[in-house]
């Protein structure tokens, strides 16, 4: 009888503990259940929509996030460059290539709790498409670092891990095209400090 309860006991366990990791794992990695990644770029396009899964709505209940509705934009997060190496804030960093169609876009680095991190007195630590300076054939250029770049620069300060958020508002892949075919810019680590 002793034995059975045990055997019981020790299922039970394991049970609980599969179950809570597992859930813990869905809602606290950039890749998930339900997500898409475009190179270091990873998106949940249905997290605003009737069709999202309960760990995309968990998810954004738990950072604190209002999800963008399917018409309304579609927003990408990366935790590493296009090597798979993670972002750090004491790194300069290269965001280039092209945008998809779009009406606006923002830019900016956050903290792996998702919260927007400060830049450096008098700078912006955010950018957004009509504040930008833009290369031929309609190609990005964005230097992400902590010390000044010519052109388009998000400042950066301090040191540590950071993501970057790219959000695509009242964009034709948001409402019927497929993600997972557009093509984002590229994030290329250009050095960093020791």
């Amino acid at each position: 009888m002793l034995r059975t309860v045990l055997q019981v006991a020790i299922v039970l366990l394991i049970a609980l503990g599969a179950g809570a990791g597992s859930a813990w794992f869905a809602l606290e990695t950039t890749r998930s259940v339900g997500s898409v990644d475009i190179g270091a770029w990873t998106a949940f396009p249905r997290s605003g929509t009737r069709d999202a899964d309960p760990y995309a709505r968990a998810r954004s209940a738990r950072l604190g996030e209002l999800a963008l509705g399917q018409a309304e934009g579609i927003g990408f997060v990366a935790d590493q460059d296009d090597t798979g190496a993670p972002l750090l804030r004491q790194c300069d960093y290269l965001v280039e290539g092209s945008v998809p169609p779009v009406r606006f876009f923002t830019l900016y680095a956050a903290d792996p709790a998702r919260r927007a991190l400060s830049a450096p007195e008098r700078f912006s630590s955010a950018l957004h498409s009509q504040s930008l300076l833009w290369e031929q054939k309609q190609q990005l250029r964005i230097s992400v670092s902590t010390s000044a770049h010519p052109g388009n620069w998000l400042a950066l300060e301090g040191r540590g891990p950071m993501l970057l958020v790219l959000t695509l508002f009242d964009t034709p892949i948001s409402t019927g095209g497929r993600v997972d075919e557009i093509a984002l810019p590229r994030i290329r680590r250009m050095g960093c400090d020791a």
